[in-house]
Parts: C-alpha cells; sequence; structure tokens
C-alpha cells in the first residue's frame, strides 16, 4: 500500500485526494438520504421592520446548484478520478489531464442537476382545485335550504368529496336529490338537481 502512494507525484496526489474527498462526501450525502436523515436547515429571522424571512420553504430545484454541496463534491470526485486516469492511465499530460477532469467535473454536476430537475418534476401538490369540480355529480348529502348552504358529496377524481353547496337559483334540495356542478364560487359549489 505505500509502495502504491510512494510511485505517485504531486499531481497524482492532488488529483487522488480530490476524489477521496468528493467521493466520500458524495456517498455520505447518499446514504443520509436513503436513511432518511437528509439535513435541512430551518431558520426564521426577525427584523426591526417586521420582515420575516424564513429559510426553510426553498423550492426543492434549488437544492442542487454548483457551489453546494452536491454540486462540489461531484465536481471534486470525476475531477480526481477523471483527471488520474487521463494522467496515470493515458498518459495525457498535465494540461490534457486538467482540461479532461475539468470536462468530465462539469458533465457531472450538469448531469446530477438535470436528475434533481427531473425528480423535482415529479412532485404533485396534492392539492385540489375545487374549479375542477364543473360537470361532476353526486347527492345532495345535508339538505340544501332555500337561499342557504348544504353540503352535498360528489365523485372529484375518482373519490368521493363532500363540499359546501348551494342550489342554482336559490331553491331547496333535499337530502339524496342527485345532483350536478355547474359552478365553482371560491370554495362553494352551485349545483342543479339532475332530471332524467
Amino acid at each position: 500500500m505505500a509502495d502504491a502512494f510512494a510511485s505517485l507525484n504531486g499531481f497524482e496526489i492532488f488529483l487522488l485526494l480530490c476524489a477521496v474527498v468528493g467521493g466520500f462526501f458524495v456517498v455520505v450525502r447518499l446514504v443520509l438520504q436513503f436513511i432518511g436523515a437528509d439535513f435541512d436547515g430551518d431558520a426564521d429571522f426577525d427584523v426591526d421592520l417586521d420582515t420575516d424571512f424564513d429559510a426553510s420553504h426553498v423550492d426543492s430545484d434549488l437544492g442542487f446548484k454548483l457551489l453546494s454541496l452536491h454540486g462540489l463534491s461531484a465536481f471534486l470526485m470525476m475531477f480526481g478520478l477523471v483527471g488520474l486516469a487521463l494522467y496515470r492511465q493515458s498518459g495525457a499530460g498535465f494540461l490534457g489531464s486538467i482540461l479532461g477532469a475539468c470536462l468530465a467535473g462539469l458533465a457531472s454536476v450538469w448531469v446530477i442537476g438535470r436528475l434533481f430537475a427531473l425528480f423535482s418534476s415529479l412532485q404533485s401538490s396534492g392539492t385540489l382545485q375545487t374549479s375542477m369540480a364543473v360537470d361532476c355529480t353526486g347527492t345532495v348529502y345535508l339538505k340544501i335550504p332555500a337561499g342557504g348552504t348544504g353540503r352535498v358529496t360528489i365523485n372529484f377524481h375518482k373519490r368521493l368529496r363532500e363540499f359546501d353547496a348551494v342550489a342554482k337559483g336559490g331553491g331547496e334540495l333535499l337530502t339524496g336529490t342527485p345532483v350536478r356542478v355547474v359552478q365553482v364560487n371560491a370554495n362553494i359549489l352551485v349545483v342543479e338537481p339532475i332530471t332524467e
């Protein structure tokens, strides 16, 4: 083992150190993410001007940038590995190894950044948009009094959901009446009875 390190010159040791340090942080971060121990900073700052800055609400696509721990560790790992391979195995020389190592490091940062962007595009807020309930059908769950508000059960996105509702034209609808949503006002549905 000592003989292997003794045969390395200063440039090769530098490249090896870059690969080891970058690889260490890549592996540690990967293991922490798999076990769910990903560390996020959470801080609230109050300024005398009544301005609140909340650092925990950062978009997930901002989590991977060139100067983040992810970016620097991926760059260092690939810089060291490719630089060492080019210098020692291919005999590319000092400048060729530096150029190839920089290109490999930047390419790895770009690829990992694209993967994170792809993963963040797979996120869904899970929020139901009530405006999409128009033309859905259901039944009156709690009687809708004349000019008042009741509750309806609507088949909304293949699930039964309960919503506050008013009758179209202000009439009364009894419990169990089949209805169709014709309009949405804020979060209150405007329904009309289904006549067959």
